[in-house]
């Protein structure tokens, strides 16, 4: 791709891309720098383009978590990690994860668990257990909430 040297061309990209879908402050940031804007004209850009509503961070955390959590079947650490990535604030990561409804995420997690449990094939319950227990860790769920669903699984197959 070709640099963007002029700073009102890059704007309106930016505004452009922010009007298709969802971005946040940094990865518009990241778009502005590879294009050749020095970050003084990248930060000018972004708060004009938070001042016009093109840019919220909250509105982007909030949608993020929701939508990796239903549609990719994503857990909270693995959320969190990502959004700290995008450089989103702790804060807002803090609200946008708790958004998440404690019930919908046990009830997906054990869900998920006991739809994986009939595909694993193991020489042992504790063998088994300990494939569940990684395949619900690499998904970003809590190791407590883990252990909880995978025994509860497990003992219903009993």
């Amino acid at each position: 791709m070709n640099p963007i040297l002029n700073y009102k061309d890059a704007l309106n990209k930016a505004a452009a891309l922010c009007s298709k879908s969802e971005k946040c402050s940094g990865d518009i940031r990241k778009k502005l720098l590879d294009w050749s804007l020095s970050l003084e004209d990248a930060n000018k850009a972004i708060a004009w383009l938070q001042d016009q509503k093109f840019l919220d961070d909250e509105r982007f955390a909030n949608f993020f978590a929701r939508d990796k959590f239903r549609f990719n079947g994503w857990g909270r650490i693995k959320i969190r990690y990502t959004l700290r990535q995008k450089d989103v604030a702790s804060s807002i990561i803090d609200k946008a994860v708790a958004a998440i409804d404690e019930n919908d995420y046990r009830h997906f997690l054990k869900e998920l668990i006991q739809a994986k449990a009939g595909k694993i094939k193991a020489e042992s319950n504790y063998e088994k257990k300990g494939k569940l227990v990684r395949y619900a860790q690499g998904r970003g769920f809590e190791p407590e909430l883990i252990f909880n669903a995978v025994d509860d699984v497990l003992a219903r197959e009993e």
